[in-house]
């Protein structure tokens, strides 16, 4: 018996070091060597601090700022440790709900738009935590956004037209806009008094 046990304790401890140890920190290394702003959560840096990540959404309640997507994570939106989505189901009136609820913000905010509101302005993505829009939800908001700061719309159409990124590598996904860096490029480029 013991020439059976000794052998199989040995390598399992010996596969244990390998696969839980050795291996990981293997890969990690090699990720911060070959990849170092995604290994290190391609953060954004603003003046030397970090502002926001390149994957995780922020909450912009301003309308003076470009909204993104809603977030269902729980306690707070885009709570990047607890990623999940509403799990409420097409015909559940609870989503009904949440999503008037969301039009008539977006309406009460920009009264005098008439265009429909882009569906990923009113519906969580199912991580909750998106930090992109597509480029009509983008537009959607360019008319209340220049009319709260004073400036051209068209100004606003060609921030938001050189912010919008293609589809990776030019096939897969949807064209679509990063809220965050959106957001830091109009504060640098039309800045609001008293910030």
């Amino acid at each position: 018996m013991n020439t059976i046990v000794r052998p199989a304790l040995m390598l399992c401890g010996l596969l244990s070091l390998l696969t839980g140890l050795a291996y990981p920190a293997v890969v990690t290394a090699v990720a911060g060597w070959v990849f170092p702003a995604q290994a290190a959560g391609s953060l954004i840096l603003a003046d030397g601090a970090v502002a926001g990540s390149r994957l995780i959404g922020q909450a912009f309640e301003d309308p003076r700022h470009f909204w993104g997507r809603p977030s269902a994570t729980a306690p707070q939106p885009y709570n990047g440790a607890a990623s999940s989505g509403s799990n409420l189901g097409p015909l559940n009136p609870a989503l009904a709900e949440a999503v008037q609820a969301r039009v008539q913000r977006l309406r009460a905010a920009d009264p005098g738009n008439p265009a429909p509101v882009p569906a990923d302005l009113v519906q969580a993505s199912g991580s909750g935590l998106d930090p992109h829009i597509s480029p009509a939800a983008a537009a959607y908001q360019i008319g209340r956004i220049a009319r709260l700061r004073g400036i051209a719309p068209a100004a606003l159409e060609s921030l938001v037209a050189a912010h919008t990124e293609g589809r990776q590598w030019g096939l897969f996904g949807e064209p679509r806009v990063h809220v965050l860096a959106l957001n830091r490029a109009l504060d640098e480029r039309f800045p609001v008094e008293g910030r």
